[in-house]
């Protein structure tokens, strides 16, 4: 679990926002992003995440490893948006007995559709990266998110942790045994894992609802307590999104 709020220092201002002032910024920059029509302000924002996490002293590796996954799905829809969505042919090409075209307007709407999946990621990841997570869980209820997600959300965190430790161990043990030295015991092996993965979710979930009964478990878990709102961070924050919102406009 620390492994997800150990970049949360107080040390830098961002961090000591209030998580609440967060949120609303963070909710409003993703309207921004996914209500833009081209890819200019997304790659903006981008680009201010990723100078902010650079600020606060992130490593470069852990800020691509965050961003491998929606990386390569933006690649997929901007690959099937070239070459299968469009009419204004970019350019055509004969390989052997297939041919492939472009579309330049596929390309444009593949941009598009790449810029808001980065400059939302990079907001979401940047929220992360600056606010504990029992903070944002404190901040949601605050707002009145139903409880029943606060809580769930809280024991996923838990657990996904003590599922990657099961999941190592018997990764180990499956190569040790030499189970991944084929392809086809590779497939057999990765399918013992993932149903053992499920088995031992569900045993997990029983354990915990019989713990948490018998300590007198009566639906409330203590989060964080909010303090009041600073006006300096509502209005820097005002500030920040009319700024944004001008660029958004551009």
């Amino acid at each position: 679990m620390h492994s997800l709020t150990e970049y949360s220092n107080k040390n830098y201002w961002i961090c000591r926002v209030d998580s609440r002032v967060k949120l609303v910024v963070t909710f409003v920059l993703l309207v921004m992003i996914l209500t833009y029509k081209g890819f200019t302000f997304p790659l903006l924002m981008f680009f201010l995440c990723l100078m902010l996490c650079f600020r606060i002293k992130i490593p470069l590796n852990t800020f691509v490893l965050r961003f491998s996954e929606p990386a390569f799905i933006a690649f997929v829809l901007l690959v099937l948006k070239l070459f299968f969505s469009g009419h204004d042919v970019l350019f055509h090409i004969n390989l052997y007995s297939v041919s492939v075209t472009g579309y330049r307007d596929g390309l444009m709407t593949g941009l598009a559709m790449v810029g808001r999946i980065i400059g939302a990621v990079s907001v979401v990841v940047t929220l992360g990266f600056t606010t504990q997570f029992a903070e944002i869980m404190a901040a949601l209820s605050w707002f009145r998110i139903p409880k029943s997600f606060v809580e769930i959300s809280m024991f996923a965190l838990r657990y996904i942790f003590v599922l990657i430790d099961d999941a190592t161990v018997i990764y180990s043990a499956q190569k040790n045994r030499l189970g991944y030295s084929s392809i086809k015991r590779g497939l057999k092996s990765f399918g013992t894992l993932a149903g053992s993965l499920t088995l031992k979710a569900f045993e997990h979930s029983q354990n915990l609802t019989t713990a948490m009964v018998q300590r007198g478990y009566d639906g409330y878990i203590p989060l964080p307590e909010t303090l009041p709102l600073k006006h300096t961070d509502i209005i820097v924050s005002i500030l920040f999104l009319i700024l944004m919102g001008a660029a958004w406009r551009i």
